[in-house]
Formats: structure tokens, C-alpha cells, sequence
């Protein structure tokens, strides 16, 4: 049997000094709990970390995108040999054409081992994730017995009794969440971080048109959820006549446009074509800003008819009010459209407001109407680019290559600004030359010296 004595350290010293070297006293501390394993814990926690990183929705993409252009490609060699078999005169048109099929068998072939590797890269992956997963549960699950408190089973069990509760009161108390929510009421809850990049892609176009700006269409019509538009900015960097249309998010990494472009005129630049990147689109139309004008257009898909929309007098373009930076002003982008969960936004700026940023709602109809308009106390040649979300105007600024920063808010339900956001984008190229948010997924598109880049808004 052991004898612990607890005796204050102050005690002890005094203790020691008062004694002689030969009548030294000794307490011998024993702890019966067996100490915690921290290599253990930090093991477990790179492990997971590792298992997360092998997962990417790249790699899901990838096969995706690997099977659509195996699918686009077995029609097209179909109709080459259909056509050999009908228009064959034995000659050089079958020479040619024999050629052409073999080329394009070529490219299948090619797209089949690829396919067929990626595939098993993709089993390996799983059977090797299914093992460290397993792992992992047992090493946690080793770890939970130092847990003398039993803090974790009562967190868990916490958690459990949340969710049958929020389970009771959703089944008594059935909620629908509004399509289009008034301004500042959001239905993700507050906006907190940005994660990503979840896509970055060079697209169909890679490296051709510096300046443009992609994303979804809130108000889709039916059959079309899932497409995407891009619009380029095709002459001088600056101007555009047609929007692009691809029916996934595959199909755009890939580069197969259906079903292709539509145009707003022949010519470009002229009257009520595209000037600067700041584009949107929102029920089937296209809103952006009018060439050589200070106004807004509206595209109309389905009538390829264009609409004005007149704003304020003294509102600057041409140039004249661009989204900068210190070393850098991105040119036409005096004039910046956005939409969010209850529709299309313009931000801008006049002479009257001393270059701040002036936001005004964008009503729907033909042509558009100007709604409601707050005035703002940024400067807006001190911001690279804005953003709407639940009614609630977001801008940003350069930090360097790497970084941009969504440093102000403008809350137009409450008139409340806030410069102190503090919320930072990743980049994988120097200048963001658009940002568009999706009110359907919570993505926000940028398009970054001509690529196409997309993160995640998080909300609680």
C-alpha cells in the first residue's frame, strides 16, 4: 500500500532547506490513469485530412466529363459512316473519308483507355478510402476510452436528441420556404465564408478572351436547370454579341456548347450589344450593359428582342467609373449587374454621389423599370467587384495575387453598411474580372483571366 501526502510547493521548499542532506524527504506521486496519446490523435487527424484531399469533385468530373465526350463523339463517327456508305465514289472522297474515320476512331480509342484507366484509378480509390475509413473508426473508436468523462457519448447523444426534435417540430409545423424572400431575409441563414475553388477550368477557349463572365439562371425555364451560360468578351477585351450555352457543368468544363450560341446582332461592337463583363442572366434574358450607353439591356432569349432600361442622369460609363485597384483598373466595368434571390440588381456609380457606389433593384418587365435605389459610402474605383445575396450588397478588394478580400456589406432591408467583413477568396490567377452569385446552388462564379472559377458560399 502506497502513502500519497499532498503538501504545498511553498511547504516542500521550506521543508527541504530546514532538513539535513540525510533526513531528506521523498513523496513518490503514482497516477493510475494511463496517459493520453497525442501522436495517436494527430495520426488520426492527418489521416483524415489525407482521405479528404484523395476525394475531389474533380476526380467525379472527370469520368463525367470523359463519358460526355465519348457520347458526343460515337454519334458524329456514326454519321461519317452512314454518310461514306451513301456518297462512296470509290475515289478520293472515300480515300478522304476513310481518313476521317480513322482519325476520329483514333480519338475514341484514345478516350476509352483513359476512360478505362480513370475507371480503375477511381476503384483503387474506393477500395483504398473504404480501408482508411475503416481504420480511422477504429482508432476513433480506441480514443473514446480515454474519455473517463464520457464528454463525447453526451455530446453524441446531445446531437441525437437535437435531431429527433428538430424531426417532431418539422413534422407538426411543416414550412415552406419562400422563392423569393424580401431583401436581407435570407433563407441560408447569415453568410460566413467562402470555400474553394470547387471548379477551375479553362473551358472550351482556353486562354483566348482575357475578360468575360459565366454562371446559371435563377429563373430557368423548364428543361433548362441545369445549363449554364458564358459570355466572352470577343472584340478589343471589351465587347461581346452573343451568349454561350451548355447544357451541364461538364459539358462547359469539356467544352461542348449545346445548344451553341445565340446571338443579340450580327455585328460587334453596335447598338445594344454587350459592353464589359458584368453580365447576368434571370428568366430567360440577358441583362448587360449597353453599348456606348449608360444603361442597362435586356436580351430577351425567346424573341431575340432588346430592351433599355435609362439610369440616373450623371451616371458615369464608357470607362469612366471601373471597378481597381492600386495597380490595375479593369476596364468597362463601370456598370456591374448581379441577381440573387429576388432577381436582377445594377450597381454603379454618378458625379452626384463623388464616384461611391450607388445600388438600385432591377424590375422585371419590358422594357426593365428602375426600383429602389440606396447610396452607399465606398468609394468604388477602391473595389474589384461586387456581388448580391439576400438582398445584401457585397464588395471586395485586391489583397495580392493570391487573395481578395470581401471587405464591405450594404444591407438594404436595414440601410446598415460594414467595412469589416473579413472574408477572403483564394485565387489561382491575379484579377477577378466578374462575380456572379447563384441563388441556386449558393456558388459564386468568377471569371479570372479567362478562367472559369467557382466557389462555395457557406451559410448557418
Amino acid at each position: 500500500m502506497k502513502l500519497c501526502v499532498i503538501i504545498p510547493l511553498c511547504a516542500l521548499f521550506t521543508l527541504t532547506q530546514q532538513m539535513s542532506s540525510q533526513d531528506r524527504c521523498v513523496c513518490e506521486l503514482t497516477n493510475s490513469e494511463k496517459a493520453f496519446p497525442h501522436d495517436k490523435l494527430s495520426a488520426v487527424d492527418d489521416n483524415a485530412s489525407k482521405c479528404n484531399g484523395n476525394i475531389t469533385p474533380q476526380k467525379t468530373l472527370e469520368l463525367e466529363s470523359l463519358l460526355l465526350g465519348l457520347e458526343h463523339r460515337l454519334p458524329q463517327l456514326q454519321d461519317d459512316v452512314s454518310m461514306l456508305e451513301r456518297e462512296d465514289d470509290g475515289k478520293l472522297y472515300g480515300v478522304i473519308s476513310l481518313q476521317v474515320i480513322e482519325n476520329e476512331l483514333t480519338k475514341i480509342k484514345q478516350l476509352i483507355d483513359k476512360l478505362n484507366i480513370t475507371t480503375q484509378e477511381h476503384q483503387h480509390l474506393t477500395t483504398d478510402t473504404t480501408k482508411q475509413l475503416q481504420d480511422l473508426r477504429a482508432e476513433l473508436q480506441e480514443l473514446e476510452e480515454y474519455d473517463t468523462l464520457q464528454v463525447m457519448k453526451r455530446q453524441q447523444a446531445n446531437v441525437r436528441l437535437k435531431r429527433d426534435l428538430d424531426q417532431c417540430k418539422n413534422n407538426h409545423h411543416p414550412t415552406t420556404q419562400p422563392t423569393q424572400p424580401p431583401h436581407g431575409i435570407c433563407p441560408h441563414g447569415k453568410f460566413l465564408n467562402i470555400t474553394g475553388p470547387r471548379v477551375y477550368t479553362a473551358g472550351e477557349y482556353p486562354g483566348s478572351y482575357m475578360y468575360g463572365a459565366w454562371g446559371r439562371d435563377p429563373k430557368p425555364e423548364a428543361g433548362k436547370e441545369n445549363w449554364y451560360w458564358l459570355v466572352m468578351m470577343t472584340s478589343s477585351n471589351r465587347y461581346s454579341n452573343y451568349v454561350r450555352f451548355y447544357s451541364s457543368l461538364s459539358s462547359l468544363i469539356v467544352g461542348v456548347s449545346v445548344p451553341g450560341n445565340v446571338q443579340i446582332h450580327s455585328s460587334n461592337p453596335t447598338t445594344n450589344t454587350i459592353q464589359g463583363p458584368n453580365v447576368v442572366l434571370y428568366g430567360e434574358a440577358l441583362y448587360y450593359n449597353c453599348y456606348n450607353q449608360d444603361a442597362v439591356c435586356r436580351f430577351n432569349l425567346t424573341t431575340k428582342t432588346v430592351s433599355t432600361l435609362q439610369l440616373p442622369k450623371g451616371t458615369r460609363y464608357n470607362s469612366k467609373g471601373n471597378f481597381c485597384h492600386l495597380d490595375e483598373c479593369y476596364p468597362f466595368t463601370d456598370l456591374d449587374l448581379a441577381t440573387d434571390e429576388s432577381g436582377v440588381w445594377v450597381i454603379y456609380t454618378t458625379t452626384e454621389d463623388f464616384g461611391n457606389l450607388v445600388l438600385s433593384k432591377v424590375e422585371e418587365g419590358v422594357p426593365p423599370t428602375l426600383g429602389q435605389t440606396w447610396h452607399t459610402s465606398v468609394y468604388k474605383q477602391a473595389v474589384t467587384n461586387t456581388f448580391m445575396a439576400c438582398g445584401v450588397l457585397y464588395a471586395t478588394r485586391y489583397v495580392n495575387k493570391e487573395v481578395e478580400e470581401i471587405f464591405y456589406s450594404f444591407d438594404t432591408s436595414t440601410g446598415v453598411e460594414k467595412f469589416n467583413i473579413g472574408i477572403f477568396i483564394n485565387k489561382n490567377n491575379p484579377n477577378i474580372y466578374a462575380l456572379n452569385y447563384s441563388p441556386v446552388d449558393q456558388m459564386l462564379h468568377a471569371y479570372c483571366n479567362s478562367y472559369m472559377v467557382s466557389y462555395k458560399i457557406v451559410f448557418r
